[in-house]
């Protein structure tokens, strides 16, 4: 019998040392990061950088020479970067490190993303200390390159990082959406650019091109080709989350709970719904990249980020369609569309960093000496000329170079593309027009659901059926249910569902059943032995 007590006992001391590895992720608790008093500097580190770069070398370069620089000036430090072109793949990859402990030391992250993360206890280093720290802060007297210094970060784009409370995320770069402009094809159905575009106007020149028809060619007489697209949008989350703020009707309260079904919003799913069915609006998920179809002189208002202004007009740098395909015209930037121009409402976004615990303070220490280098002027000034990005500290966006550079618009269409840096003076002229959701466990899947809710709509009507009380209906219940939402209460207090678990998860689960199946095999195997031996003795 002691024997058989003694099994049970071995089992359960397997299955409480395996507890942690199959519990929730992100459940996984660490402790709170604490300063250390000084850097060690006699041993050796390696950190992990995860980056977002869209494909870009020139900004690949700008990361390489940053790590460059930064082990030259820390060679006890090395930096590894490892490169994504979508920030979902970077998000995805994070939560499936997050239960084995495997996540990179510095990422690239959305606020959104860092909500989620933090659902594991001391997943994210709060940067608070970090920032202020006499020896290694912005300020640091120990900092081996030039430091953000006494200027900082504009307050406006720190403050986005701040989460609970506590400052999780450093802005690395800013940008908005812009809304790129065929003024030849406007110009031509004789209507003239205001300096603030509102939906109204957009609507009717979209709604104009159209019903002006084709010819008996069957081209369409605005552009004299087969294909005309008026208006694309590319990212539908933005396009929902920017009309809701504009029209003050509520997305999400600060608090986290979900405003988002509403009757307001269905008013804006129905001016969807009638301009699909003209055929003068389409999605980048229906119709793909809205700047081919600027480029071919085949969309008039093509909406997409300040950040892809380098694929947008006629002399963009970078071009996704044939060179035959391209058509000359003037391309125009402007602010995205207002309800209210004497209010008007943009959104705000960018790379931010954050930066992830480990059980040893010097690498985290590390960690955070590589990822305020990234916010030093050089590399500031280098990474917001590659694309319609702003740069984040105070020293960088009042500099001599960086005015000089924003003046040189339209000199080459490269370095200086009058399209990028028009982009750009966007962002600068409406930093106080800016906003940017709530944050919460949860906030990514409401985002999503905010795009879904266009989508879906979109799809409603090009397979010619009705979108009517009844269709909005379903849809807000399919929706909610997809995206797994808690509408009844504050979102931020519920125990989200993190959706499926990574793959890795799931795997290191079936090896632990498996070996659980294994031991007690084994148990009642050797039991049933004995207990026969006994019998013959």
């Amino acid at each position: 019998m002691k024997k058989y007590l003694r099994i049970i006992q071995t089992l359960l001391l397997i299955a409480a040392l395996c507890l942690p590895l199959v519990s929730c992720h992100g459940s996984a608790g660490k402790s709170a990061f604490e300063v250390p008093e000084s850097f060690d500097t006699s041993r050796n580190y390696e950190i992990t950088f995860w980056a977002k770069n869209d494909t870009n070398l020139t900004q690949k370069k700008i990361y390489e020479k940053v790590v460059a620089d930064f082990e030259e000036a820390y060679p006890n430090i090395k930096v590894t970067i490892k490169s994504y072109t979508d920030y979902a793949a970077i998000y995805n990859d994070v939560i499936t490190n997050i239960p084995t402990d495997t996540t990179p030391n510095v990422c690239i992250s959305y606020p959104d993303h860092i909500a989620t993360y933090l659902t594991g206890s001391n997943t994210v280093v709060p940067l608070d200390d970090l920032i202020v720290n006499e020896k290694y802060g912005f300020c640091g007297s120990e900092l081996k390159y030039d430091g953000v210094g006494e200027e900082g970060v504009a307050q406006k784009f720190l403050d986005e990082g701040v989460l609970d409370g506590s400052q999780y995320l450093l802005p690395f770069m800013r940008s908005s959406e812009a809304c790129y402009i065929n003024r030849n094809l406007v110009e031509a159905l004789g209507y003239e650019i205001p300096d603030v575009l509102t939906w109204d106007f957009v609507w009717e020149v979209c709604d104009a091109a159209i019903n002006l028809g084709k010819d008996e060619n069957g081209n369409y007489k605005l552009n004299g080709q087969k294909t005309l697209i008026p208006f694309i949008y590319k990212s539908t989350d933005n396009m929902m989350i920017q009309m809701t703020e504009q029209r003050g009707t509520g997305y999400s309260t600060e608090y986290g709970k979900i405003l988002l079904f509403n009757d307001s919003t269905k008013e804006i799913l129905s001016t969807v719904a009638k301009h699909v069915a003209n055929k003068s609006f389409l999605t980048f998920a229906i119709a793909s990249y809205p700047g081919n179809y600027l480029n071919a002189n085949q969309c008039l208002f093509a909406i997409d980020s300040t950040a892809g202004s380098t694929w947008m007009g006629c002399h963009a740098p970078l071009q996704d369609i044939p060179e035959g395909s391209i058509r000359e015209f003037e391309t125009l930037v402007r602010a995205i569309p207002q309800f209210d121009t004497e209010n008007p409402k943009m959104i705000s976004q960018g790379p931010s960093i954050c930066i992830f615990n480990k059980d040893d303070p010097h690498v985290v220490l590390a960690s955070w000496l590589f990822a305020q280098a990234l916010l030093s002027e050089e590399v500031q000034l280098a990474y917001a000329e590659t694309e319609g990005y702003v740069p984040v500290t105070n020293s960088a966006l009042n500099s001599d170079a960086y005015k000089e550079y924003l003046s040189l618009a339209g000199t080459d269409y490269n370095e200086h593309y009058d399209v990028k840096i028009n982009a750009s003076k966007i962002v600068l002229d409406n930093i106080d027009n800016t906003f940017i959701t709530p944050v919460f466990n949860g906030s990514a899947s409401l985002r999503e659901a905010a795009g879904e809710l266009i989508e879906s709509t979109v799809r409603q009507i090009r397979k010619g059926k009705e979108a009517d009380e009844e269709y909005y209906e379903k849809l807000y219940s399919d929706v909610i249910s997809l995206k797994r939402l808690n509408v009844d209460g504050n979102a931020a207090d519920a125990a989200y569902d993190l959706g499926p678990l990574p793959k890795a998860a799931k795997t290191l689960i079936f090896s632990v059943c498996f070996v659980w199946v294994l031991i007690i095999a084994y148990a009642s195997f050797t039991f049933v032995k004995k207990k026969r031996k006994n019998k013959k003795d």
